[in-house]
């Protein structure tokens, strides 16, 4: 029989048909193609196409080299299609009974390597950790205009998760408010440390290491796991097992780990589900309340493997074909090919 499950976190509803459970090989056919290329004349983010983008915000590159020239390993570009403009000012009012302000934000995109085939699963864990501090950097340079709320980094991973670039890359927009699904995790939180007396995220990691059931990763500071209320197959959660309400004021060390977790994570779903499209969003405090004790951040990963279609549209509960406890345990029993193999140790999920 179908079941029902209530997220934690938000208390939204997902219906879990184990009837029509799904195997990994189910799935493959819709995989993004890896690319090969280690330069593409035609793409803007290929080292030596510095040209095609708007000029550098960011870039860790060899000290010799001058900015938007080749030598870089991570650089932030404005985005050249921005969805919002960071002149001007809000302006915020009233028409008739709706509300309208203007599209002041920030837009931009880190890429990632300046090797146009060099995805996360395939890179070593120095390359994640710098991009994870791109992150950061720019995080708390965006974080002191007072007119955003809120600052998303996202990546879209192939034609089905809406990326339109081949070269791996990932995206910051910040706000001038506060997203709507962003609040209601942030009111979950609220709610459950009043009924519990505990951060909703703390017991979830504390939960999911002492059942091991829907553990898929584990190391000093991070735990990934499909989530109790997964909305679609192979869902995943990293979740740090320190409370900390913002991301980007993790230690150095703290970095490191999160980089060898998202590694690991990403390269078993690599070859659990031969490369599928995906998007995955970090999820912080607000601009205003990141020092604060008031959210648990976290980080996403959702494969596009099913299309959300007219229940889902209608209703906000979302039909899932595998369970999370399955999903984990294919996750779990992936074989890293010696190639690829993780420089840490995996910790036991038994």
């Amino acid at each position: 029989m179908p079941e029902l499950r209530k997220d934690i976190v938000t208390r939204e509803w997902v219906v879990l048909s184990k009837e029509r459970a799904k195997r990994p090989t189910d799935f493959r056919k819709k995989g993004p193609v890896q690319p090969t290329l280690q330069f593409d004349a035609n793409c803007p983010f290929c080292s030596g196409n510095e040209f095609q983008t708007p000029p550098e915000l960011l870039a860790y590159r060899k000290r010799e080299t001058r900015p938007n020239t080749p030598g870089w390993r991570v650089r932030v570009t404005s985005n050249k299609f921005a969805a919002l403009d960071r002149e001007g000012e809000l302006n915020r009012k009233d028409v008739d009974i709706y509300d309208v302000m203007n599209g002041v934000g920030a837009h931009e995109v880190v890429i990632e390597t300046p090797d146009h085939g060099k995805t996360i699963p395939h890179m070593e864990e120095k390359e994640v950790e710098e991009i994870i501090w791109a992150y950061c950097d720019r995080y708390n340079f965006l974080r002191e205009d007072r007119r955003l709320k809120y600052i998303l980094v996202f990546k879209n991973y192939g034609e089905e998760a809406g990326c339109s670039l081949v070269h791996p890359h990932s995206q910051i927009v910040a706000t001038p408010v506060i997203p709507q699904k962003v609040w209601s995790k942030i009111k979950g939180v609220e709610q459950y440390r009043e009924y519990r007396n505990k951060c909703v995220y703390c017991h979830v990691a504390e939960h999911e290491i002492k059942s091991g059931e829907r553990l898929i990763a584990e190391n000093g500071g991070f735990i990934a796991c499909a989530p109790f209320a997964s909305r679609s197959p192979f869902e995943t959660w990293i979740i740090p097992k320190t409370h900390r309400a913002c991301f980007a004021r993790m230690s150095r060390f703290e970095v490191a780990e999160f980089a060898q977790i998202l590694r690991e994570t990403m390269l078993r779903l690599y070859l659990c589900l031969s490369n599928p499209p995906y998007n995955y969003t970090l999820l912080t405090a607000t601009c205003d309340s990141d020092t604060l004790d008031n959210f648990h951040w976290h980080l996403e990963i959702v494969p596009r493997l099913t299309t959300p279609a007219g229940f889902e549209l209608g209703t906000s509960i979302y039909i899932n074909t595998v369970p999370p406890e399955d999903a984990a345990r294919h996750l779990r029993e992936v074989e890293i090919p010696k190639a690829m193999t993780l420089t840490k140790p995996l910790l036991s999920t038994s």
